[in-house]
Formats: C-alpha cells, structure tokens, sequence
C-alpha cells in the first residue's frame, strides 16, 4: 500500500520534471535555429566549397540530361563522395534570394540544427529527459560541431546522417525483435543517407553486428540458439524494405556508388591510402608530414579541442557503460544500445590509432564521433543526478550548477572566436593564444571573408581605384577561391606577389610576415587569423615562408 502511494506521489511530480526538461530542449533549439539564422552569413568559404559547388552542377546535368552527361561520374575524386548536400544547395539556390555560397551556409545550419534534435532524441531515449536535455546542450556548445555545421559540406552531414542512423540502431535495439514501421525506416534511410556521404557509414555495420552480440546471447539463453537465430532473421526480414531504400537514397547522392556494385569497395580502398602528394602541417609545435603523423594525433587533439565539460561526462558516460555491460543485472537491450554508443564514440578513434592513416586538417574528419560522445556525456549527467537523488535536491541543483558552468566555458569562447568556432581550443590547451604556436587553427582559410570585406570597405572609404584599364591584382597565401569570391569582380587574385597591389595571408605557419604596411588584421584572443598587406611598390617575392613540398 505503501509503495503505492509512493508511486502516486512521484508520478507527477516526475512527470513535471520530464515536461520541463523537454521544454527546455525546444527552446534550446529554437535559441540556436535563431543564432544560426542570425549569423550563417559570417562564415567564409573553405578549400572546398567551389569544387563541391561544381560538382553538384555536375550532378544535376547528369540529372537533367537522363544521363548522357556523366561527367560527374569522373570530377576530381569527389565521385568517391555522395553529393547530397552539395544538390540540395544548388537546388535551394534556384529559389532562395541568396548567393549560391550563402545558401551552402544556411543549409548547413539547417542540417546542423536537424543534428542537434535527433541526438537529443537519441539522448532522450536512452537516458532519459534530462540527459536528452544534456546532450543537446554539450552538442550545442561543442564548438567543433557547431563551427564545422557552417562550412563544411563533407563531414557535418556526414556526422549528422550517422547519428541519424544510430538513433535507427537505438530503436530497433529497444523494439527487438518487433522494430516498428518507424524504426525500419529510420534505419533505411540512415544507411542510405550515411554510406552515400561518405563510405566510413559502412562502419555502422560492425557497430551493429558487435553492438547486438548481448542481445542475441540473452536471446540464446532464453529461447535456444535454433529460436534466437530465427527471431534474428525475423528482423533481418523486416528491415528488408528499409535497406532497400536506403540503396536507393544512396544511389541518389552517391550515383557512382551503383554503377557498378564493386565501387563502394573501390571507394573504401581508395580513401585506405593517401591520394595527394604529401605536405606538412603544424602538430604539437613541429612540422609533420601528413601520411606520418602520429598515433597521438587524435587523442591530442580531441583533448585539447573538445569543451572540459564533454570530456569529463565523456569518460564517466565510457565508465558507466563499461560497469553496466559487466553486470548481469542490466537487460541486454540496454547493455546493446550502450555497447552502439560507445562504439560510434571510440571505434573510429582507435582504428586511426592503430592503422595510423595521413590525418590533416585538425579533427574534421572525425567531427562525426562528436554527437554519440555527447550522448554519452548526457547519460552520465543523468546518472550524476539520479545518484545524488538520496541527497536532496540541493546535491542536485549543485550538480547543475556545476554543468552550467562548464557550458559556460566554451560558451565564452565561442563568442569570442566568431565565426571561426572550429579552431576552437580549450583552457585546458590554453585557447588560442597558447595553441596558436603548436598547431593549425584556421586551416581552412574562413578569415579571407573578413579580411576581403574589411579590405573593400578600406578602399571605398580612402576613395581609392585601381590604375587604369586594370582590376586591383591581390597575391593569396592560403585558398584562392574563397578570397576571389569574397572579393569579388573588382579584384584579380594570384600566386605572383610581385605584379600585386595587396597581399592576402593566412596567420598560419607556412604565409611570410611581410615587411610592408598592414592594411587589415583579423585576429582573436590576439591570434592573427588573416592580415592584408598593402605591397604596392615593393618587391616581395613570395608569401610563402616554407618552400612547397
């Protein structure tokens, strides 16, 4: 009688918590949709969005031509990568009263934003509403995601379509073996969605095959091997429908991938091995070629790049998974869904550990991890909190405060970084200033956007016009299409420093501190990201302060 009403008691007032926690979730993402909405013109080209632009041109007239133009099938080495993202860009584009560059900008917020609700639905539903609201919030202030959401056309909704997919996995493992019409197509179009991005979706695979090894044994000891392998196959059966059009959304983005059935294994031994000639880049303050970096790579910069708040919850979320897979008290659904989690979090890291593949550009490759690790992270608050439970609410509100201030951290820097969030380092590495002399921040040239609108603004306020019968000439060190699409028509950008009016450099370590006047300087945390020269009249030969590879 008495747990009875014990359980009375609670029902509403922990229902009220749930409700609150939701509601807190939706405001969240309405805050960061509104920032994102704000500010996604800020962000700058990378190296790689005019070719990923051309590409999706590509696509569409082949397309558009019922296939007789198949150029797309052999541009570059982008074929090896699907082209969703890059499609819906240029599609939007047909409508939006945006450049082609802002509608790629704004269209990652979109996926970024989509991104950041499924892995608080992922959170949701394996820990709960709290660690839901948890995981939304590290995600969110995770400045590696949020940066890299902007303006990188690859691995952003590459991280977004896998934890679209794990969100499928999570399901099916808690509805095993019945998987609702729902969780069939989540899983479907997460793989389709996923391996049609890039060929690393095929790693879901062995997160599944591994991840579900507790419930089939569960499965063994209750019904005997000859009815658990018929249950699996059930599901296997089930979820036909599901893959198969996910094979269709993959043939959709990725078309090479089902020209012929060979080539998603071409694809995988083609990114197995380095494809450019190699080059060096800053790791832990010396110069490294990139096919030797070392094992210590990722582990290094992880530790230094993601928010202490995430690193800690990540670790005591690994630690609590650990502890429920050796107990025998857990059910085995759950043990299969944090065994996915974990997976998704780690695998990758430790494969690059060991197979030690060339790594460049800091940890974009890998920002995919990021939301599973946050969904870890929101589950061991949520643990934290429920354990503090027999100390009253003030242990718990403690543990709250403590979170929000951990947020808080890379909150500030975030805000200080604008809109260069994917360089982010945090206290631990000492931000910015600290990091700024030991490894590549921005390496992907984002700063040449304000550096171009700062140099034009320059111009028109000193009334000053290029010489007669020619465009101003601009000499780049660092990528030279987003500084031609910054600059726009009025300018003629090129490598020949000593016919140029102005130098464009990068504040990175392989760009010259030039002799000649500093026009504009863009710097944070008193790092320079970009400075512009005024080299009229001066013989500067290069801007390069180390020969090329």
């Amino acid at each position: 009688m008495s747990s009875i009403t014990t359980s009375a008691l609670e029902t509403p007032q922990r229902r009220s918590i749930e409700q609150y926690c939701d509601d807190l979730a939706l405001v969240s993402l309405g805050i960061v949709a509104v920032v994102a909405g704000l500010t996604f013109q800020d962000y700058g080209l990378g190296w790689d969005d005019y070719t990923h632009a051309e590409y999706a041109d590509l696509l569409l007239k082949m397309y558009g031509s019922g296939f007789n133009d198949t150029s797309a099938l052999s541009f570059a080495n982008l074929y090896m990568y699907g082209g969703g993202f890059d499609m819906v860009a240029a599609l939007l584009n047909k409508v939006l009263p945006l450049d082609l560059f802002e509608t790629r900008r704004l269209l990652g917020a979109v996926v970024g934003v989509i991104g950041l609700a499924v892995s608080w639905r992922v959170g949701r539903r394996v820990g709960g509403p709290i660690a839901g609201l948890a995981t939304l919030c590290l995600l969110a202030l995770c400045p590696t995601y949020y940066g890299h959401m902007f303006m990188n056309p690859k691995d952003a909704p590459f991280a977004v379509a896998m934890i679209f997919l794990m969100l499928g996995l999570v399901r099916l493992a808690q509805e095993y073996p019945k998987p609702s019409p729902h969780t069939v197509l989540i899983v479907g179009l997460g793989a389709g969605l996923s391996i049609g991005s890039r060929i690393l979706g095929g790693l879901a695979l062995v997160y599944a095959l591994v991840g579900f090894i507790p419930l089939f044994v569960a499965e063994v000891r209750a019904f005997g091997v000859r009815q658990a392998w018929g249950r699996f196959v059930h599901v296997g059966y089930v979820l036909l429908p599901g893959l198969l059009l996910g094979y269709l959304v993959m043939g959709l983005i990725w078309p090479w991938s089902i020209m012929e059935a060979s080539n998603p294994f071409h694809a995988l031994t083609y990114f197995s091995h380095f494809f450019e000639k190699p080059w060096k880049e800053m790791f832990d303050g010396a110069l490294v070629s990139v096919p030797d970096m070392p094992w210590s790579y990722l582990p290094t910069l992880f530790a230094l790049q993601l928010p202490e708040v995430l690193i800690a919850l990540l670790f005591a979320g690994l630690g609590g998974a650990m502890v429920s897979l050796a107990r025998t008290a857990v059910p085995a659904e759950r043990k299969t869904v944090l065994l996915i989690l974990v997976q998704a979090a780690f695998l990758p890291l430790l494969i690059a550990m060991v197979k030690r593949p060339a790594l460049y550009n800091g940890i974009r490759h890998f920002v995919f991890v990021v939301p599973p690790m946050t969904v870890l992270g929101g589950i061991a608050f949520n643990w934290i909190v429920q354990s503090l439970k027999d100390h009253g609410r003030s242990a718990q509100g403690a543990a709250a405060i403590v979170f929000a201030f951990g947020l808080l951290l890379p909150l500030h820097e975030m805000i200080r970084l604008h809109p260069y969030q994917y360089t982010h380092f945090n206290y631990i590495a000492g931000t910015v200033r600290a990091a700024d002399s030991h490894f590549m921040l921005d390496y992907w040239g984002l700063a040449f956007k304000q550096a171009s609108d700062e140099l034009q603004e320059l111009l028109d306020e000193r009334d000053e016009e290029p010489p007669k019968n020619r465009k101003w000439k601009v000499a780049v060190c660092g990528p030279q299409r987003p500084a031609q699409v910054a600059l726009g028509q009025d300018f003629t950008i090129g490598w020949d420093s000593k016919a140029a009016d102005f130098a464009m450099t990068l504040g990175e370590f392989y760009c010259k501190g030039l002799n000649a006047p500093i026009l504009v300087e863009i710097k944070r945390d008193d790092v320079v990201f970009a400075r512009v020269y005024d080299i009229r009249g001066r013989n500067i030969s290069d801007l390069l302060s180390i020969p090329p590879p």
